[in-house]
């Protein structure tokens, strides 16, 4: 009966332990869960925690945020490259905690931003920023951002001119020489076009090429020169005209502006109302010729000078010998006065009247024949022919003898 006691007691005590062990395991398991839930329950997350850069860069990261409750999480920088810079920037002012309300992420998506900026002599590598948000009992949580610096121009294509400004007269044909470049991570194709006015024609030549294309494939940071021709049409105006040209690419599009300046054709002539450039005139005696002048450009004409070319002793004068203005198109009529030596002998003289200014000129050479006057012919002719009746009569008196 002792033993049977004893072994009821030996069995009790180690039922009491064991249903001891018991609550003490649910109670550490317990405690874990809750620790575990604690340090889970806020989350700092971006979307793009790996990126490459260039030395010099500005880049500025996007914080997203989760939290079993409501909570205010301070922020910081735990750790950050010697030389760069970072702040936490929330509503365009610089902060140092966020209010977390309870909930996803998508609950609380851009809280903050974390801008981070390079040193220009940030050196080719792999770096790593530490960010931390600590909302104390609420739980804390850790971001790494690793950043790649590479002194490349990588995800920056361009498409450039070397002189995107020129400037013609009116029937100039225009070349551009430009360059495409392809910065992102793979070969793009790229299709090429051009807005430009009615009546203007565009074309893309790659210096590669001796024909004209649509479209240029390049390989990651390959370049590639391209030769754009711009012709405008004949009867274009002063102005200036704007080209627009587009590389477009499955990752790109770029456009590049043109600027053509056209000055306008001079152009002026000399003639008279009729074409005929010859006229009749008598010595020391002055004659009058109606001179037509026309601009036949398409920009006015101003400060046109008339002057002459005649032969020596010869006095050649101008109704005006200056048109101040001359729209395009228009003609004016000027008369020239036009006095032959008073020696001048019966012949056919030439005569160059020009009209001229800074931009253009013009000239028209004119036949003056000299003559002498028709009652000198006549009294001419009357001397004659007195002569005639005189050396008859002689020779029909001393005939008969």
């Amino acid at each position: 009966m002792q033993k049977m006691a004893h072994f009821r007691k030996k069995l009790s005590t180690g039922l009491v332990a064991a249903a001891a062990g018991i609550i003490m395991c649910g109670g550490m398991t317990a405690m874990a869960s809750e620790i575990t839930s604690e340090a889970a329950s806020l989350d700092m997350t971006t979307d793009y925690p790996g990126i490459t850069v260039n030395p010099g860069d500005t880049l500025s990261f996007s914080l997203d945020f989760s939290s079993d409750e409501a909570c205010d999480a301070a922020l910081s920088v735990e750790s950050i490259p010697e030389g760069w810079t970072g702040y936490f920037g929330g509503d365009g002012n610089q902060v140092s905690m966020v209010h977390i309300n309870s909930g996803t992420e998508a609950d609380n998506a851009e809280l903050a931003t974390f801008n981070l900026t390079l040193p220009d002599e940030a050196e080719e590598g792999t770096y790593t920023v530490e960010l931390a948000a600590d909302a104390g009992s609420s739980g804390s949580d850790t971001l790494e951002l690793e950043i790649t610096v590479n002194q490349e121009e990588l995800g920056q294509s361009s498409f450039t001119a070397e002189y995107p400004e020129q400037q013609g007269a009116t029937g100039t044909s225009f070349s551009f020489d430009t360059t495409l470049v392809n910065n992102r991570a793979t070969e793009q194709s790229y299709s090429l076009s051009a807005e430009a006015p009615t009546g203007w024609t565009v074309s893309f030549t790659p210096s590669s090429e001796t024909s004209q294309v649509a479209s240029v494939a390049l390989e990651s940071g390959a370049s590639e020169g391209i030769t754009v021709d711009v012709t405008p049409p004949e009867n274009v105006e002063k102005g200036e005209y704007t080209i627009t040209c587009t590389a477009t690419s499955a990752s790109d599009t770029l456009t590049m502006e043109l600027s053509i300046e056209i000055t306008g054709t001079y152009g002026v002539s000399l003639s008279t109302p009729t074409g005929n450039l010859s006229l009749d005139a008598y010595a020391n005696d002055q004659r009058s010729v109606t001179l037509s002048i026309t601009n036949t450009g398409n920009v006015d004409l101003e400060n046109l000078n008339l002057t002459s070319s005649a032969p020596t002793d010869w006095e050649v004068e101008f109704s005006e010998s200056t048109i101040e203005l001359l729209e395009a198109g228009a003609t004016q009529e000027i008369t020239a006065y036009i006095t032959p030596d008073a020696d001048a002998i019966t012949g056919d003289y030439l005569t160059t009247l020009t009209v001229s200014n800074d931009e253009t000129s013009a000239d028209a050479q004119f036949r003056v024949s000299v003559k002498i006057r028709t009652t000198w012919g006549i009294v001419a002719v009357a001397i004659i022919v007195v002569l005639v009746i005189l050396l008859g009569c002689i020779f029909k008196k001393f005939g008969r003898r």
